[in-house]
């Protein structure tokens, strides 16, 4: 993954061509991988999960794990589960945010300094820890362990015609974009990186995604 293949992630999305070539070999070799990474991750980090839901229980109140609706290969609305790192009327707060807060949500999504989140959540975000639920969701065969994030349906407007193409794989826990900044990036320049994904999927990629994402969470690169 190198810096001539992130830098033509912005040209991606500028391409005529929104087919995707199947390839079912490399999606059933990514479906055992998938299988067997999410069983291993489960068991050596049963541990870990009860820690941290303890934590999450005695710190705040509601529960220690939190589902929330995406949109999922096809377009089918799925569930991610993720442990809780906001309050629980995190919804309802919305209406109270400043309206920089308002413009920066609108935009991203996501606030980078947001009030919302527990000192419990900000920990897990900084570290990841947060998404380790979504080892369940790979083994539904909800996601994958890489591939596009999961979006909102709101967010799937903002790929216009690329929608389709970006529906058409499963979402992974991690992506291109994620190995790559994450939040330190744009949401134009992550479309971009996104699609650039969907048309150049390969076992070699992912594996070097997986790598990288190691290596950018180590770091606490663009972490929230």
């Amino acid at each position: 993954m190198g810096k001539a293949n992130i830098t033509d992630t912005s040209k991606a999305a500028a391409s005529n061509t929104h087919s995707v070539k199947p390839k079912p070999i490399y999606d059933f070799v990514k479906r055992v991988f998938d299988i067997v990474c999410s069983l291993i991750g489960l068991i050596v980090l049963s541990p870990v999960f009860i820690i941290l839901s303890i934590l999450i229980k005695t710190t705040s109140e509601g529960p220690a794990f939190f589902a929330h609706k995406r949109v999922g290969k096809g377009g089918k609305t799925i569930k991610i589960y993720k442990f809780r790192s906001m309050v629980t009327n995190a919804e309802e707060l919305i209406k109270q945010f400043t309206p920089e807060q308002k413009a920066e949500y609108e935009k991203n999504f996501k606030l980078e300094n947001d009030p919302r989140v527990t000192k419990v959540g900000k920990f897990m975000r900084k570290t990841s820890l947060d998404e380790l639920p979504q080892l369940i969701n790979i083994l539904k065969g909800d996601i994958s362990v890489v591939g596009p994030r999961p979006v909102m349906d709101v967010e799937t407007k903002i790929y216009g015609n690329y929608r389709d193409m970006l529906l058409s794989v499963k979402p992974g826990l991690t992506g291109f974009w994620a190995a790559n900044g994450r939040s330190a990036t744009t949401y134009t320049r992550r479309r971009a990186m996104e699609i650039y994904y969907v048309k150049n999927r390969s076992v070699l990629l992912d594996l070097k995604i997986i790598f990288k994402t190691f290596i950018s969470v180590f770091k606490r690169v663009g972490a929230v």
